[in-house]
């Protein structure tokens, strides 16, 4: 039986600046009731603090044990493969801090690895460099592909589009540890100390949250205050296995 809930954040918990109605209700009964709950972000830039203090300031009080992202997935999978490893980093904040707490070392020139997160610093000259040293053996490793928001006015490329431009000029494939990724949904769940069947999901997107949830066995909830609405769920050979409103009515588990 579910016990515990994976949750995304954008487009579940808040959209843009805007606390999604209900959703500091949701989170309070789980608090109250004692129900395990990880906040799952895909977004490399932010740090466990730093998602804490914005959930803060929309009125949703967690602690930093609460949080899991991409950037950490990604810091923990590259210390696996390569313990003490070196790293070429196009990313910042939260993506940086896990490198470093994983015990691999930032250079800028023969990494292992070359890792792609979000940031709006990025130059075409650390572009280019990325792609020499993937050209000499670096393995490129991205902490997710989202896509960009395709709105007017947006100031940050989705990582996908940067990784695409390294993926043409280098004829590699980018090895994605962010959701929906097993690598990042199985280190979440771990997380958490729970099993696959007692592990929900609850997010927006289809090509994230539901998908990822479903590659691992996890019961599925899809909130329709997000990106994927049930009018289009026709263009998938899966779905989710509850549809609601948002978050707040999701049921909680019973003992």
């Amino acid at each position: 039986m579910p016990k515990g809930f994976l949750i995304d954040m954008d487009g579940v918990i808040y959209s843009g600046p805007e606390l999604i109605p209900g959703a500091d209700e949701f989170i309070a009964s789980l608090k109250a009731n004692n129900i395990p709950f990880l906040f799952l972000t895909n977004n490399s830039q932010r740090s466990r603090r730093d998602v804490v203090n914005k959930l803060a300031g929309l009125g949703i009080e967690v602690e930093e044990k609460n949080v899991f992202t991409s950037a950490m997935a990604t810091g923990r999978f590259l210390a696996r493969m390569k313990p003490h490893g070196t790293a070429y980093v196009l990313g910042e904040g939260g993506l940086l801090t896990s490198m470093h707490r994983n015990g691999l070392s930032l250079v800028s020139q023969d990494p292992d690895f070359v890792v792609v997160g979000e940031g709006r610093n990025f130059t075409l000259e650390m572009v280019n460099n990325a792609v020499d040293m993937i050209l000499a053996g670096a393995k490129l490793i991205a902490t997710n592909l989202d896509p960009s928001p395709m709105k007017k006015g947006w100031t940050n490329l989705g990582i996908r589009a940067i990784v695409s431009m390294i993926e043409e000029a280098t004829d590699r494939k980018a090895f994605s540890v962010g959701k929906p990724s097993p690598v990042m949904m199985r280190a979440a769940r771990k997380e958490l100390g729970l099993t696959t069947a007692e592990t929900t999901i609850i997010g927006d997107t289809m090509d994230t949250d539901i998908l990822g949830g479903i590659q691992m066995g996890y019961r599925t909830i899809l909130t329709q205050t997000g990106v994927s609405k049930r009018e289009d769920l026709h263009k998938y050979a899966y779905s989710p296995d509850v549809i609601v409103n948002s978050v707040i009515e999701v049921e909680l588990p019973k003992d």
